[in-house]
């Protein structure tokens, strides 16, 4: 029983929510079906769980994302 676990940043989508539930389900369905078509595995027995992470809560190079993101933006300025 494949078990698939997608982690994302809370950020984007409707009022800086995170993303729609429909795209949430084309996430579910396109890694279920790529695990179908690649490892021949059973869509009824395939789990995927969405992780949503608050933006604050996640870095990249030992700083939180924003403030990478805000160095990276002004070195290429």
């Amino acid at each position: 029983m494949p078990y698939v676990n997608i982690k994302i940043t809370r950020e984007g989508g409707p009022e800086g929510n995170g993303p729609t539930p429909a795209q949430k389900a084309e996430l579910i369905k396109g890694v279920t079906d790529l695990l179908v078509q690649v490892l021949n595995k059973k869509p009824d027995s395939t789990m995927v769980v969405i992780d949503e992470v608050a933006l604050e809560d996640w870095g990249i190079g030992g700083l939180p994302v924003p403030e990478f993101r805000a160095r990276k933006a002004a070195r290429q300025t």
